[in-house]
């Protein structure tokens, strides 16, 4: 039985203990990370937050970039822990961080509250790079007609009008080798414009046009969306794209992305990146000649990633 950690962190307690969690179902044909595991994913963080009582337990942390606030921070904090009661953050400098729109300040930060604190073990959906599908061919050209720019940088694709699209390409919000987890969990009831093809999934509202550098970072989880903070782009590297703190404006287009997909992935992100140590970060440049087979297995959760790779292939 598996056991994630909880923490009570009141000034009468010190103790770590465990909770027993259920192991939970997973399906055979795609495997999905249960756990925290150590990766780069941490490496430059200039934020941490500890358990208040044990400065050696990292709960987690994040590197700061443009646009954080303090309330968001307690929002992105709320996403991979769980309180049963009050909490505030106090960072080192003893000074309570208060839930406003002030911009986060790095450093420690230490939870405090006389309940207990459970680490979220919520599925973290492994993911890399997108393949190109003919199944998608109806969901690329509906993303090309609505935004017909890079929705996150702003950069319009000026030769657009004589069918031209270099270095932009549609990414799915949910990705397509996921099929099954979309199914099994009615993903498609927060869909409202069904294509003619490709099910669900394939919908113009599970879909971003993006520049193809910046479509990458977004598989990968290295920024995401929040719709819950007027559309803000949040940044979980360091951000050379000069995208960070950015608001999206999907005007009042019925083909929008869905605010739950977009929800989705921010979460995700979160649980990526904030969590513990984070999840592994994978090579996801593989140029002709390359022995991706070999590489894939040598690195970390080899064979999830193999199966990820497998069914966005199979996806097609």
């Amino acid at each position: 039985m598996q056991c994630i950690p909880t923490f009570s962190l009141g000034s009468s307690l010190h103790s770590l203990r465990f909770a027993p969690v259920i192991p939970l179902r997973i399906s055979n044909r795609i495997r999905i990370s249960t756990v925290v595991m150590a990766a780069n994913r941490s490496a430059g963080r200039d934020v941490h937050i500890y358990n208040s009582n044990d400065s050696d337990t990292v709960l987690g942390g994040l590197i700061l970039t443009n646009g954080v606030t303090n309330a968001n921070f307690y929002s992105m904090v709320e996403v991979f822990l769980f309180f049963d009661g009050e909490y505030v953050l106090r960072h080192e400098d003893g000074m309570v961080l208060q839930r406003n729109d002030e911009d986060l300040r790095r450093g420690s930060y230490f939870i405090v509250t006389d309940g207990t604190v459970t680490v979220n073990n919520k599925l973290w959906l492994v993911r890399t790079i997108s393949v190109a599908s003919t199944r998608v061919a109806e969901f690329r050209e509906a993303v090309r007609q609505r935004d017909r720019k890079c929705v996150v940088s702003g950069e319009e694709a000026v030769d657009a009008e004589y069918g031209m699209w270099f270095g932009f390409e549609a990414a799915h919000i949910f990705p397509l080798a996921y099929q099954d987890h979309w199914d099994r969990n009615n993903y498609g009831r927060w869909i409202s414009i069904h294509p003619s093809t490709g099910g669900s999934i394939n919908s113009v509202q599970n879909g971003l046009l993006l520049r193809s550098d910046i479509h990458g970072l977004f598989d990968n989880y290295v920024f995401s969306i929040n719709p819950d903070n007027n559309y803000k782009v949040v940044c979980f590297r360091r951000d050379r794209k000069g995208i960070a703190g950015k608001h999206i404006d999907f005007e009042n287009d019925e083909r929008r992305p869905a605010i739950q997909l977009l929800r989705w992935h921010f979460r995700q992100a979160v649980l990526a990146n904030m969590r513990g140590a984070g999840e592994p970060v994978f090579e996801c440049d593989f140029p002709p000649g390359s022995d991706m087979m070999g590489e894939i297995m040598s690195g970390p959760m080899a064979a999830a990633r193999m199966e990820f790779e497998l069914f966005s292939r199979l996806a097609v």
